[in-house]
């Protein structure tokens, strides 16, 4: 069998155009600082270097914004591949006790043999059917392994 591959797909349609925004919306404000303004009877004189700073942190606010489209889950039958938004794991599916996806929980999560659990944000309530699917695959792939 070949390794299936599961990515969130809602918070891609908000996550990339957000994103997006707050970038132009850091570049157009940098434009808005020229000349000198006012603070407190005291001039200030905004730079060059203080327009670019300004673009370089609406660019850096959006690549954290896109951080949240990194999530990934690939499975296969030796195992499985889990990337959060911070950090990963790659486990056998010896260790995993159970592919559990509950009812008020906001993503899927792996429930491990020494009764630790992983979260797969990759599987996100949001996405409804989508990650149903990607449970029940990742089921049948855990049970075709021989687990539980």
């Amino acid at each position: 069998m070949t390794a299936v591959i599961y990515r969130p797909k809602k918070i891609r349609v908000v996550a990339i155009p957000v994103a997006v925004s707050v970038a132009l919306l850091f570049t157009v404000l940098s434009f808005g600082l020229t000349g000198s303004a006012g603070f407190q009877n005291q001039n200030a004189t905004f730079q060059r270097g203080d327009q670019l700073a300004m673009i370089g942190l609406g660019i850096l606010i959006g690549l954290g914004v896109l951080a949240f489209c990194r999530p990934r889950v690939v499975a296969d039958e030796r195992g499985i591949r889990v990337r959060n938004v911070i950090g990963g794991y790659d486990l056998p599916w010896e260790v995993v006790r159970a592919v559990r996806f509950d009812r008020n929980s906001a993503w899927a999560q792996l429930e491990l043999h020494d009764d630790e659990q992983v979260a797969v944000h990759a599987l996100q309530a949001v996405d409804k059917d989508y990650a149903v699917e990607g449970v029940r695959t990742l089921r049948a792939l855990h049970s075709a392994a021989g687990g539980a």
